[in-house]
């Protein structure tokens, strides 16, 4: 670009944020231009397709009751591979089923009778999950804040459940072993767990910003273009320099800070790693996550991919995730450590399983702790710069999602354009 190139928008940053926000403006007619520092779309939800083996980066689902998403992409299309509505939890010797009974009402008395935690604990339980699921949303985040560890203890569950299922559960969720995140995002969590179906397009998550990216204008979306400075009115690229009107920086959380200099504080981010096996044979036929019930808190969960999903492994072979909290470097002895928690949790050797990969995530999602208040952080930072992101709304692909959109809108409203799009 020899000469300034002139837009009304520019989006830096086409992960879901981005991507959503330019799907607003797109539909409202405003001119706009993204631009992504990568050689893809998608930011953290990628797939790679090595040898036949779909690895997402790192273990990610979709949930059908995100509310934006029915609105930015064809579910339908996707061509969801669901998993079981409910866990498995690993404790001594045996595994024990936890399920949805708004979603799995036959499993009910299974879970009745499931060895974790006492019967009032899983009633308890079931209680917090209708009312998260039921009550409006205004309701559940005009409630009073705490920690989401605060939260579980309020309701009356003891120590047992909470260490054995739900810190487990949560903690690969949130990246967040201590349960500091808030009780609203966990009410929400909750919420979206109990009303849908969890699961992952056949072709990987990969398809989630490619069926957001699809509507767009293809010439307006720019890969490999790494944002070197930016300011009011103005993006310098690799390539040049945009003049804008409005910018919405949709990158990472960090990378948002750190274009945005002091407008912006530099947030606290959790990470996630996800180990990758290969294996002839499924160490379980179900499509359903497992967690650690024992208390080693090594490995948050664990799930057999192509049970849900075949087409995520070659034909006769199986694919098995395993996520830990924390970035961890590969190594012979973290290998083998992973190695005896998954004979452990399945109850099956996993000595000959090919490792195929290991994908740390060092910015897996924003931290989420009080106060979230409603889970909505200011997206206009004056001066026609605005943010998007994860981290300006609920750490999951629903805050993704919602963010984009929320800015895009802001923007729409400091142009004077419509924003009822």
């Amino acid at each position: 670009m020899s000469q300034p190139v002139e837009v009304d928008v520019v989006i830096v940053g086409g992960g879901l944020a981005g991507l959503s926000a330019a799907r607003r403006l797109d539909r409202a007619g405003v001119e706009w231009l993204l631009v992504e520092a990568s050689d893809r779309l998608g930011g953290r939800v990628a797939t790679d397709v090595i040898e036949g083996w779909h690895l997402d980066r790192g273990f990610q689902v979709l949930n059908t009751a995100y509310p934006r998403l029915s609105a930015l992409a064809d579910v339908d299309a996707l061509d969801m591979r669901y998993f079981t509505s409910g866990v498995l939890v690993r404790r001594g010797g045996a595994l024990h089923r936890l399920e949805n009974p708004l979603r799995e009402p036959l499993t009910t008395p299974k879970t009745l009778l499931s060895g974790i935690g006492s019967l009032a604990d899983r009633l308890k339980f079931a209680a917090l999950a209708t009312r998260c699921a039921t009550l409006p949303v205004n309701r559940l985040l005009d409630m009073p804040e705490t920690s989401t560890q605060e939260m579980l203890r309020a309701a009356g569950l003891s120590h047992r459940i909470i260490e054995e299922a739900l810190r487990p559960f949560f903690s690969g969720v949130f990246a967040d072993r201590s349960l500091d995140t808030s009780s609203h995002v966990a009410a929400m969590v909750l919420r979206s767990f109990t009303r849908g179906r969890i699961g992952v397009p056949a072709a990987g998550m990969a398809a989630l910003p490619a069926a957001i990216a699809g509507p767009l204008p293809f010439p307006q979306l720019l890969v490999g273009a790494r944002t070197l400075s930016l300011g009011p009115g103005m993006v310098v690229t690799e390539g040049g320099e945009l003049r804008c009107r409005a910018v919405i920086v949709a990158t990472d959380p960090l990378g948002a800070a750190g274009l945005l200099g002091g407008r912006l504080p530099r947030p606290d981010v959790h990470s996630l790693t996800t180990y990758y096996f290969g294996a002839d044979h499924a160490p379980i036929d179900e499509p359903i996550l497992l967690l650690d019930g024992d208390r080693r808190e090594i490995i948050a969960n664990t799930v057999v991919m192509s049970n849900a999903a075949p087409e995520y492994a070659p034909s006769g072979k199986s694919l098995i995730a395993a996520t830990v909290v924390g970035t961890s470097a590969p190594s012979s002895a973290s290998d083998a450590v992973i190695r005896v928690e998954l004979s452990r949790i399945y109850g099956t050797p996993a000595d000959d399983w090919e490792l195929l990969e290991v994908i740390s995530i060092p910015q897996a999602l924003p931290s989420a702790s009080p106060p979230q208040a409603r889970l909505r952080q200011p997206v206009n930072l004056g001066d026609g710069l605005f943010v998007a992101g994860d981290h300006r709304d609920s750490p999951s692909l629903q805050g993704a999602m919602a963010s984009g959109w929320r800015t895009a809108g802001a923007v729409l409203a400091s142009l004077g354009a419509r924003v009822g799009v």
